[in-house]
């Protein structure tokens, strides 16, 4: 690595909530300085802020549509000033309606593919032109790219985009020392997952895992702070973080 853990900077994408806010959490414990990105809620975003803080780090919040060029270089430029670069980018913003394909509403599927593959694509772009030697880009897909469940084919299709992505970049930035992975996981409890589901349907998705149970948010930050740090010889992968679930 070119700079101490103590000297670096991660940039987390959706870090208000969910795994997102597990993730950016992690790295301030492991020693970086973390700015986050949020769609909306700033009294959720400024709740993380203060824990980073609690973490004797510095952290900043700042609002911005991932979708738009323009508001997303604007965040990256004020990490620049604020901490003097970027090392890590954790791309975990992401939304998941879910319908039959039969019935999806084609605005939803616009919808989701603004956030979910545009919007990957516009952070991704900017991390790949300001991540410093060593440092590390980790974008999110899903395990449902391999589950095939019903009720999630444009979300899958948004994520089966953002798995190629990530693998062409991590080819495209050869000689940069810049590792760029995507991290695919399975039925996690957020309140993403929750959103619109039974009790039964939550039972049904956390007995696809041998380890029977739903992953936490936790578990998948300790991936993300792998791949940020000590993982560095990972780069061009797609890692299904699922506890066994396919």
């Amino acid at each position: 690595m070119s700079l101490s853990t103590s000297q670096r900077v991660a940039l987390v994408t959706g870090g208000s909530r969910g795994i997102g806010r597990a993730s950016a959490l992690r790295l301030s414990e492991a020693g970086f300085s973390v700015a986050i990105i949020y769609a909306s809620n700033s009294a959720e975003a400024e709740q993380v802020v203060a824990q980073i803080i609690g973490n004797d780090r510095a952290g900043v919040a700042m609002q911005a549509d991932v979708a738009d060029a323009d508001t997303v270089k604007a965040a990256f430029d004020h990490v620049e000033r604020t901490f003097g670069g970027v090392d890590v980018v954790v791309n975990a913003a992401g939304i998941m309606p879910l319908a039959p394909i039969i019935d999806l509403d084609l605005e939803v599927l616009d919808r989701i593919y603004r956030t979910n593959v545009r919007g990957t694509f516009v952070i991704s772009q900017q991390a790949a032109r300001r991540i410093r030697q060593g440092g590390a880009l980790i974008n999110f897909s899903s395990s449902v790219t391999r589950l095939a469940i019903p009720s999630y084919g444009a979300y899958a299709a948004s994520k089966g985009a953002v798995e190629a992505l990530t693998l062409v970049l991590a080819r495209e930035l050869r000689g940069r020392d810049v590792t760029v992975n995507a991290i695919a996981p399975g039925p996690t409890a957020t309140k993403l997952f929750f959103e619109g589901k039974d009790q039964e349907a939550i039972d049904r998705a956390a007995g696809f895992a041998p380890l029977e149970r739903l992953g936490t948010p936790e578990d998948i930050a300790e991936l993300t702070a792998f791949l940020a740090g000590p993982g560095h010889w990972i780069n061009g992968q797609v890692i299904y973080a699922n506890g066994g679930a396919a």
